[in-house]
């Protein structure tokens, strides 16, 4: 038997300062504390059309050496855009802040990539309507990302909103 799991619900982080952190992700994603818990130094943040509690937690922790890329843990999180304007609008917001590391197509879906004051990696990604995967429906490429014509083709297209049926019990 299996966990019966429908989707991943939040992400908590260690975070050196947890101010600048709070700063970061309203920044880039306009983010609404929510909550704060004083006795662990800790905030949990709200996407601003979320429907959930709260999306991202933030633990201050204190200053540390940060975690080599490429060791075991975690690698990085992913946050769904609706439109592939979004994901343009995303890229300018973080290259804004000085966080944009990298974009590519994967196919199915394409991303932009960034990391926060402490280190922790990040996308943002926009998907593709589901009856257009074809091909990417079981691959997973790492190709060069053309945003301007991704953005020509597919302008105005919502898929966020796509479910993954659910079979009767």
């Amino acid at each position: 038997m299996t966990v019966n799991a429908v989707r991943l619900n939040h992400a908590v982080l260690f975070v050196s300062d947890l101010e600048r952190s709070i700063t970061f992700y309203q920044q880039a994603f306009d983010m609404v504390v929510v909550a704060r818990e004083p006795r662990a130094d800790a905030a949990f943040l709200r996407l601003p059309r979320s429907g959930n509690h709260h999306d991202l937690g933030l633990f201050g922790v204190g200053a540390q050496a940060p975690r080599p890329r490429g060791s075991l843990g975690l690698y990085h999180l992913a946050w769904q855009v609706d439109t592939i304007e979004e994901l343009e609008q995303a890229r300018l917001t973080l290259a804004d802040l000085d966080a944009l590391t990298g974009e590519s197509s994967h196919g199915a879906t394409k991303s932009v990539y960034a990391h926060d004051p402490d280190g922790n990696e990040f996308e943002v990604m926009w998907m593709l309507p589901q009856a257009s995967w074809g091909d990417y429906a079981d691959a997973a490429p790492v190709e060069r990302l053309d945003l301007a014509g991704e953005v020509r083709r597919w302008a105005g297209v919502r898929t966020a909103a796509e479910l993954v049926p659910m079979e009767a019990s």
